[in-house]
């Protein structure tokens, strides 16, 4: 499949129609009749042409450092690029299409609202076709035992350090580790003393993620998107807005990012890089991503994260506003 595969607007309209357009961004045009394909406007040349964004779902020039909401891409490998990132939504293109669509209807929603909408999808998805058969292609190794203390909480004065503590899985998310820092972050808040909070993880990484052992093991979906909306700890850390602090060193994976990037103020190791995997699982975020990670960076290139799957370093993260901060190296 080519570039050229992907072209043929009159055929997003239709049943089966492509998730993906590919078209040059300068002379594209979002029709008057609404479409369900994801819009990828492409820059050759590197002229960096004026755009409508909202006309766009992602935006990929080969201008070298190129502003927001391009994404940069080299020229020899411009055209492979392209045609991986629309094998991916052809790939999911249901998680592909509905990524595209809450990345859109969130923009300029309340934090609340819009994690709300992306909770709602992600047990849609969780319901669906594409997620069943990653999970039964996948088979993930069983649940790894839980330490006694999932996130500690150490006090000095007016500083309250979070810690996720379960080294020896990488942090993963797991909902014992989600319930906990939950609870530690709401304690934060009711906290009459108002402490300053870091939130940090444990040996070699900050966190790779939801455990991928606990997907799709939950029996009731819609009893699953209450409790995420209402144990959402990317709200919780929002919502202690200056005193909110992580720092983040590894992998950052998945809800290893999505929750951090909810504070107010975030500093990396020069190590640290960052990954949203989810939609070759058949997912979206569900901890929050399309929420906290686009307003740092753009739905723009939130989507690029989703579809292409693609680590970005810390420099990058720094370039695109997903950190604040890189840490000297000790």
């Amino acid at each position: 499949m080519t570039i050229a595969d992907h072209l043929d607007a009159d055929r997003l309209s239709a049943p089966g129609g492509v998730p993906v357009l590919v078209v040059d961004a300068a002379t594209w045009r979002r029709p008057v009749a609404p479409i369900q394909a994801a819009v990828i406007g492409l820059d050759r040349d590197g002229a960096l042409p004026p755009v409508g964004a909202d006309d766009f779902d992602m935006l990929v020039t080969t201008a070298e450092n190129a502003p927001r909401p391009w994404v940069s891409v080299g020229r020899q490998r411009f055209d492979t690029a392209v045609t991986q990132l629309a094998h991916a939504a052809h790939a999911k293109p249901l998680a592909a299409t509905i990524a595209a669509q809450v990345l859109r209807l969130t923009t300029n929603l309340p934090l609340a609202d819009a994690l709300a909408v992306e909770s709602l999808a992600y047990s849609a998805l969780l319901g669906g076709e594409e997620f069943r058969r990653w999970r039964v292609r996948s088979a993930p190794d069983a649940r790894a035992l839980p330490p006694v203390e999932p996130v500690t909480a150490a006090r000095q004065g007016d500083r309250l350090t979070l810690t996720l503590n379960h080294p020896a899985n990488r942090n993963a998310m797991t909902v014992t580790m989600r319930d906990a820092l939950y609870e530690a972050l709401a304690n934060a808040l009711d906290d009459p003393t108002r402490p300053a909070v870091t939130l940090q993880g444990a040996g070699r990484c900050f966190s790779t993620g939801g455990a991928l052992a606990e997907f799709g093991t939950a029996t009731d979906l819609a009893e699953a998107h209450t409790v995420r909306v209402l144990h959402s700890c990317a709200r919780a850390l929002d919502a202690l807005g200056e005193r909110g602090t992580v720092r983040l060193h590894g992998a950052c994976v998945g809800s290893g990012i999505e929750v951090a990037a909810a504070a107010h103020r975030r500093v990396a190791a020069q190590d640290a890089w960052f990954q949203l995997p989810e939609l070759a699982m058949g997912l979206i975020p569900g901890a929050g991503g399309t929420a906290t990670v686009a307003r740092a960076i753009g739905r723009h290139r939130s989507y690029w994260m989703l579809l292409s799957g693609k680590r970005i370093d810390a420099r990058i993260a720094r370039e695109w506003g997903l950190i604040h901060a890189i840490e000297d190296a000790t």
